[in-house]
């Protein structure tokens, strides 16, 4: 129970900050679609990339971004298909990925996530009841869509407790969510389930079952393949030896801060996770 209020504090926190800039300029937030095969597209606009899977009888939408931007995603997604939206996976409880659920819900849209999640918005007082997830799971669901069906698969305790990869089908392209942050320090949320270790055993499970024209779609950051996420993977891995070794010497958390990282990873900081808080975060 103190890890769920700690990481409700972490989500407010997180959310409070990302919709304070995101309503700032919502209005000039355009939302992109770049189609990956005949049937997948994804969508950048403002917080976590979307998937988009059009089936033979709907939509299958992967995330829902903030819900001031609800209007524009739909626009976005009726000049892909003319079917219906009918399914809204949210790949964890992040309020860049969630806050547009409501949105979509009352438009009849079923909300499907892993049941962490469920639990996690539910204790947030702030988030609209009507976003809530209707159809929840443990390790993994299929989302049928006429003869074709979406897999989601849940990897416990990697960025947050409830993340989870969309697969879909007929074709070589996965969502992976906030398991994916493209060349830049990635949120690890140690107060909502999040582990550092477990983020690494969760990407390299996921790249073991992918080959290398796979195409990835990110929770931040641009469309990727395989090496690219095996070189965050590298990173974590090499930084957090600097850290623990550092640690070992009985440097403090903040004596650790005040020697950094090596140069080399200079450019992977930024606005979020700044070094600082990545080597806090491989700290403890």
């Amino acid at each position: 129970m103190r890890g769920l209020k700690l990481g409700l504090v972490s989500a407010v926190l997180l959310f409070t900050t990302t919709m304070t800039q995101a309503q700032s300029n919502m209005d000039d937030v355009e939302i992109k679609a770049t189609q990956l095969s005949e049937r997948v597209y994804m969508l950048t606009g403002m917080g976590g990339n979307i998937g988009v899977y059009v089936g033979d009888d709907g939509v299958v939408m992967i995330d829902a971004q903030y819900k001031g931007l609800a209007d524009k995603i739909s626009a976005a997604i009726a000049e892909i298909s003319s079917q219906p939206i009918r399914t809204l996976v949210n790949t964890h409880f992040h309020g860049d990925h969630t806050d547009g659920n409501a949105a979509f819900a009352k438009q009849g849209v079923k909300v499907v996530a892993h049941e962490n999640v469920k639990t996690r918005l539910a204790a947030n007082e702030k988030f609209d009841r009507e976003g809530l997830p209707t159809i929840t799971f443990d390790k993994a669901l299929e989302v049928k869509t006429g003869s074709t069906a979406v897999r989601l698969k849940h990897y416990p305790n990697g960025h947050t407790d409830g993340d989870v990869v969309v697969w879909f089908p007929s074709s070589n392209v996965i969502h992976a969510g906030d398991l994916f942050f493209v060349d830049r320090f990635p949120f690890i949320d140690l107060n909502a389930g999040g582990n550092v270790q477990g983020f690494i055993d969760n990407v390299r499970a996921v790249i073991a079952d992918i080959d290398g024209d796979t195409q990835i779609i990110p929770g931040h950051g641009g469309l990727s393949k395989r090496s690219d996420w095996l070189r965050l993977v590298h990173m974590i891995e090499a930084t957090r030896e600097e850290v623990m070794t550092m640690k070992e010497q009985g440097l403090s958390e903040d004596e650790a801060v005040a020697k950094g990282l090596s140069d080399q990873w200079a450019d992977w900081a930024w606005n979020f996770i700044t070094e600082e808080r990545w080597i806090r975060t491989l700290y403890k």
